[in-house]
């Protein structure tokens, strides 16, 4: 309803509602089991609730076309229409999906592979790689192998791209003379920074324990903030510290027309 966000920012930003998928799996699960004394879940159920959660990993892709979408529009803003046009929109979304899908697809497959004859008592509140590996009675070197692979592809290679995006983008804002300037097109990607830190900072800390014997209570909290507390905090960080939102969240309730 608000024509200023009809732009690739916005657009991107709302394939961010695959989050939903990712925390339907976990968070009804979790209450489940902490108001009812079945805490048990089922093999095939588990593998369905591990594929589901990591197809979160789109963020990934997405956060780093929308840092190139920053890059573009501070940085070259003369030819931004052209090349951020709506077929090359559709095409970086559909390659955030597919890569997505089938890094889900290889790990869970690959999970399945593996045989689970001993304990059977995840220390998690969600099935998750790390605490699935421990539990496994034959060798998972292929799968951490494979979950190494995964990180670097889509966890530290799009960090990488986006640093590179916003030392640009820091570099040409440096170059406004204006303060008032400055600080408008700083504005334009606080809130996804925000988002990059805190998706960055709990993802790291919950897959950097492979190694680890058992998942302590630290390891718990902060998967809660990747899983619960983050999909929760991003639509809130979005709107709040976005003045485009703000102020079409101020116009669109009493009908007021955007200032041309």
């Amino acid at each position: 309803m608000e024509p200023k966000l009809h732009t690739p920012m916005y657009f991107f930003l709302g394939l961010s509602l695959l989050d939903v998928g990712s925390i339907s799996v976990t968070v009804p699960a979790m209450l489940r089991h902490f108001i009812s004394n079945n805490k048990t879940i089922h093999y095939r159920a588990c593998l369905s609730q591990l594929f589901f959660h990591l197809l979160a990993g789109t963020d990934c892709f997405l956060l780093t076309v929308m840092a190139y979408d920053r890059y573009l529009a501070i940085c070259q803003p003369l030819t931004y229409n052209t090349l951020m046009g709506w077929g090359m929109q559709k095409a970086l979304a559909g390659m955030s999906c597919v890569f997505s899908f089938t890094n889900a697809l290889t790990q869970t497959v690959a999970l399945s592979t593996l045989k689970f004859r001993g304990p059977n008592v995840i220390n998690h509140f969600y099935c998750d790689l790390p605490q699935l590996f421990q539990l496994s009675c034959s060798s998972t070197q292929l799968n951490e192998q494979l979950l190494f692979a995964a990180a670097a592809f889509m966890g530290v290679a799009p960090l990488v791209l986006i640093m590179v995006s916003y030392a640009h983008v820091v570099a040409e804002v440096l170059r406004i003379h204006s303060a008032e300037g400055r600080k408008k097109a700083f504005s334009t990607c606080g809130s996804h920074l925000t988002v990059v830190g805190i998706f960055y900072g709990t993802g790291v800390f919950s897959y950097m324990r492979l190694g680890s014997v058992e998942s302590s209570d630290k390891d718990k909290g902060i998967c809660i903030l990747n899983t619960v507390i983050s999909p929760m905090l991003n639509p809130l960080i979005y709107s709040l510290r976005n003045p485009d939102v703000k102020g079409a969240l101020r116009r669109v309730p009493t009908g007021k027309l955007p200032p041309k």
